[in-house]
């Protein structure tokens, strides 16, 4: 995956360099980079939320083992210290990919936004008939 927040060799004075197709396409760009990353961080919720219920479940199940509330196998214990472990795995791998892309998003807004505050837009006056 690729965070980055703009394109390679994009520079600030480059930017203010650029007439107004080039700002919009610029724009474009960045707003479809923008759903991508968006995309990207609702994805890591998910994996964040499937891995801590496979967390609490492996970790419901080894209590319940441990105090007798389940007749002692391996094969389940085994099941379920996996699910806690990858549990954990998905938790800390999805939230470090979310907050990166969270510090990616930020930037990628604000590129956004001063692009937007270099075009030179007009006010339409509003026509009452």
């Amino acid at each position: 995956m690729r965070f980055a927040n703009t394109r390679p060799g994009m520079t600030s004075v480059r930017m203010a360099a650029m007439n107004g197709d080039d700002l919009r396409s610029e724009i474009v760009r960045l707003e479809a980079r923008i759903d991508e990353v968006e995309a990207t961080i609702e994805s890591c919720r998910k994996f964040i939320l499937a891995g801590r219920l496979a967390l609490a479940g492996g970790g419901i199940i080894l209590v319940a083992m441990l105090v007798g509330g389940f007749r002692f196998d391996p094969s389940i214990m085994g099941i379920a210290g996996a699910a806690v472990l990858g549990g954990i795995v998905a938790v800390g791998s999805n939230h470090s990919t979310a907050k990166e892309a969270s510090r990616e998003l930020t930037a990628l807004e604000a590129n956004r936004t001063a692009l937007i505050g270099q075009l030179d837009l007009q006010t339409v006056p509003d026509r009452h008939h």
